[in-house]
């Protein structure tokens, strides 16, 4: 994002706006979001399935289970996350205990978006205090309740958004395009993992492969299940062939 000059007096703290009703904090910590790895997220009849670009450096050495990028916060509910890595850990944590605090308090589970709420309202706060500054991270919250199935998208703001299907960090626009193009109510199991690698596919960069994803549904009766890689390569070559794929972003987190 370009600055100006005269709007640098702005950008200080969380708390100034700028005189065309900007919080630069916020807009920042949206770049940092755009500037994560690409996730996706596609309901299905009776659950969600969510998928992310997990990028290992030094695939020989690494391992990859110390980059993981969807997380359960309880049996019915998960989350991929895009953005700064830290700051995606503390909100899962918080996420978690407040998913059990709810499990002793009410013995059942949090509905889900009760959770996304709870979650927002602690973004939000870091948006309007000073000393301290935004969330720098998205989260796509997949799950299940006595409501139906949801995927949410959070983003820095402490705004939320419903999906049937939806992306977001770096590259994120291939894979909307390809979702609004191909996404049909009613998807079965099989077909939602297929259309969520087929989008995130689209969302590579040039030369990327889905070798490193990382795939995982939440379904009601079965709960989350994490897809071993020869499971998502299996799906992987069902795909029809590749045509062209968006350009991608460098740098990823």
């Amino acid at each position: 994002m370009e600055m100006q000059p005269g709007q640098m007096a702005y950008d200080r703290a969380i708390t100034v706006f700028s005189p065309d009703g900007r919080l630069f904090q916020v807009e920042y910590a949206r770049e940092a979001v755009r500037r994560g790895a690409t996730t996706a997220g596609v309901t299905y009849s009776n659950g969600v399935v969510l998928i992310a670009d997990r990028r290992i450096p030094n695939p020989r050495l690494a391992e990859a289970a110390s980059l993981e990028k969807i997380h359960q916060i309880d049996e019915n509910i998960g989350c991929a996350t895009a953005g700064l890595v830290a700051d995606a850990r503390v909100l899962v944590d918080y996420a978690r205990f407040a998913a059990q605090v709810n499990r002793v308090t009410y013995a059942e589970p949090m509905p889900v978006e009760m959770l996304v709420r709870k979650i927002c309202d602690y973004k939000q706060q870091y948006t309007q205090f000073g000393g301290v500054r935004p969330f720098g991270t998205a989260l796509l919250v997949g799950g299940y309740d006595d409501e139906g199935i949801h995927l949410f998208e959070t983003e820095p703001s402490g705004s939320l958004t419903n999906f049937r299907a939806a992306s977001t960090g770096g590259n994120k626009g291939p894979v909307m395009e390809l979702f609004e193009q191909k996404y049909r109510p009613g998807l079965d199991r099989d077909a939602a993992i297929l259309l969520a690698l087929e989008g995130l596919r689209a969302g590579l960069e040039e030369g990327g492969s889905l070798a490193q994803v990382e795939v995982c549904t939440v379904e009601a009766g079965a709960g989350m299940t994490r897809f071993l890689p020869e499971e998502i390569q299996k799906y992987a070559a069902r795909l029809p062939s590749a045509g062209a794929s968006g350009s991608g972003r460098s740098g990823r987190s």
